[in-house]
């Protein structure tokens, strides 16, 4: 008894750590005042006054385009290479797969400075462009540990299959293959699309001026104070990945027997 009450407890004060800054966030971007400190009653103009700000409703749209080009290209190529790795010998996959691993352990610091490095030499303008080749960069390494242990899970003998009954190259890979690989695909994907939307180290050493993300903007208005309106951005950004959770692992149960599929 005392040890069941003892880990409802400890499991309770796991979510207050991890919830807790987020609920304050939430309740400050209702507050009327300025000072985090003082309630200064309900109110719902910070929100109105978040839209109207170009500022942040650039650096907006530069993260999330950012974030979904460099999703999109970061999976195309990752798949890609799944799929090539998958006709290689154990020795080269294995040695593909530890050059893979390299820029997962290093330190974004790194490789933020080198990319920036490699740019300048290059005579390349900082600027949107070379933000999006970094983030595509470092989002191919995991895509590809994403889509990898499920290329190992694919049966070869319907590829076979499919060449044997007439498909050709490119449509037993659209017909067969493809789907199989699809809940890997989109499971890099969001992680691309999520660890790109988060970056500030390599975004802060590959932009140039004149270009914001949310995660910079966000550290230069620190120096300044940070406005209300970006607990009110924080807050939209929480409740529609909270909605889009819930919307993904939300299943309704079939009710009554199963229908028989006709063949």
């Amino acid at each position: 008894m005392i040890r069941r009450i003892s880990q409802k407890i400890y499991i309770g004060l796991i979510f207050v750590f991890l919830y807790a800054p987020i609920l304050t966030l939430m309740v400050l971007s209702f507050n009327a005042s300025k000072s985090r400190a003082k309630w200064g009653g309900f109110t719902l103009k910070w929100y109105s006054q978040l839209f109207q700000n170009q500022d942040i409703m650039e650096a907006l749209w530069n993260t999330l385009a950012i974030a979904g080009l460099s999703a999109l290209a970061a999976t195309l190529i990752g798949t890609m290479t799944c799929v090539a790795l998958g006709g290689m010998k154990k020795r080269s996959r294995t040695l593909i797969m530890g050059i893979t691993n390299i820029p997962m352990l290093n330190a974004e610091i790194v490789t933020g400075i080198s990319l920036m490095l490699l740019y300048i030499s290059l005579n390349m303008r900082l600027g949107f462009f070379t933000v999006l080749c970094s983030h595509i960069t470092f989002n191919i390494p995991y895509v590809i540990l994403s889509v990898m242990p499920r290329m190992h899970q694919l049966n070869p003998n319907t590829y076979e299959a499919a060449l044997d009954l007439g498909a050709s190259h490119l449509q037993a890979f659209f017909r067969v293959t493809l789907p199989d690989l699809m809940p890997g695909i989109l499971s890099g994907f969001l992680m691309a699309f999520t660890m790109s939307l988060d970056d500030f180290v390599i975004t802060h050493f590959t932009k140039g001026p004149g270009i914001d993300t949310l995660s910079t903007k966000i550290y230069t208005e620190v120096r300044k104070g940070i406005k209300p309106e970006i607990y009110a951005l924080s807050t939209i950004i929480f409740v529609a990945v909270l909605l889009l959770l819930f919307l993904v692992n939300y299943t309704p149960r079939e009710k009554g027997p199963k229908k028989e599929r006709r063949l």
